[in-house]
């Protein structure tokens, strides 16, 4: 029977030393490599918590971009088959979102979005807003809107939005724009 002792905490034949040093350097080789596999999971983006000052940083710089008149770059805070809801209405995948956004800030050329709070409700982010603008868009009424809404967001692998789902009230909404 061959000796088997323990050695640094796992057991081991007794065998001529190069075959030791072999099997123990393949053993160091496997260890490092399920140790850069584990440390490179734990420290996905997806794993780790967005902290609630990233999140209001976010949502600060995603006001902004709404406000900014320039479209392509709200379209940046989504991920590339996100999408963008307006009181049901979709817009799919980034190039919709960046669409939808153009005809809101092209009705609505003054228009500026506020970020009013954030909550969390277990993986969704609740971004509460208040929106201003005036109609003097092409075929414009000219009247000015101040609405208060919200968007239920879900976040995506690259900390970028998936899924955007809007909500205001739309009959407040066509009662200012008509100036009832």
């Amino acid at each position: 029977m061959k000796d088997c002792r323990i050695e640094h905490d796992r057991p081991t034949i007794a065998a001529p030393m190069h075959l030791a040093t072999r099997v123990r350097g393949t053993w160091l080789l496997v260890c490092a490599a399920m140790a850069v596999l584990s440390i490179s999971l734990a420290c996905t983006r997806k794993d780790a918590p967005v902290s609630t000052v990233d999140r209001t940083s976010f949502a600060t710089r995603y006001a902004a971009a709404w406000s900014g008149k320039d479209p392509v770059t709200f379209g940046e805070f989504y991920e590339e088959n996100g999408s963008l809801v307006v009181n049901g209405s979709a817009s799919e995948g980034r190039a919709a979102v960046v669409a939808t956004a153009r005809a809101y800030m092209e009705a609505f050329p003054d228009m500026t979005v506020r970020l009013e709070s954030l909550q969390q409700e277990g993986d969704v982010t609740v971004f509460h807003w208040i929106w201003t603008g005036t109609n003097t868009g092409p075929g414009g009424t000219g009247r000015a809107v101040r609405l208060t809404g919200y968007e239920r967001w879900t976040f995506g692998p690259n900390g970028l939005l998936l899924k955007s789902d809007g909500h205001f009230d739309a009959a407040e909404y066509q009662r200012q724009l008509k100036g009832e």
